[in-house]
């Protein structure tokens, strides 16, 4: 189990990464350019992103009070990304987008809580 548990950390780690990078690149970039051709709803893809970064820590930790603190810390991530937009050249903060990932981390927390029980029945 201890070898899952260090994957599912290592791809919160990972994906922490690329949120970080897509929040903060210029929209002109070729990676922002690129995912707006996917026609996905801006809103949906932060619901998702953050979804996954607040259940990944709280199934992956050992402890499930440091993987609920982790896994809610997310949306200070979410706000503080949403606020460095303001510094990034044709990004704009939007109130919508620090709503989609509070709800994306409140879902990931909300749905990782029983899985977490699930998986250490198994």
């Amino acid at each position: 189990m201890q070898n899952k548990r260090t994957v599912l950390l290592v791809l919160w780690a990972v994906l922490i990464c690329c949120v970080v990078i897509g929040s903060l690149l210029p929209a002109a970039s070729p990676v922002m350019v690129a995912i707006g051709r996917l026609h996905i709803w801006d809103k949906l893809q932060h619901f998702g992103a953050y979804l996954a970064l607040s259940f990944l820590p709280v199934i992956g930790f050992r402890d499930r009070r440091r993987g609920l603190m982790a896994g809610l810390s997310m949306f200070l991530l979410g706000v503080l990304m949403e606020a460095g937009q303001h510094f990034s050249p044709g990004r704009a903060v939007e109130l919508g987008d620090v709503v989609a990932n509070g709800v994306g981390v409140s879902c990931g927390t909300l749905l990782g809580l029983p899985i977490r029980t699930l998986i250490a029945i198994l």
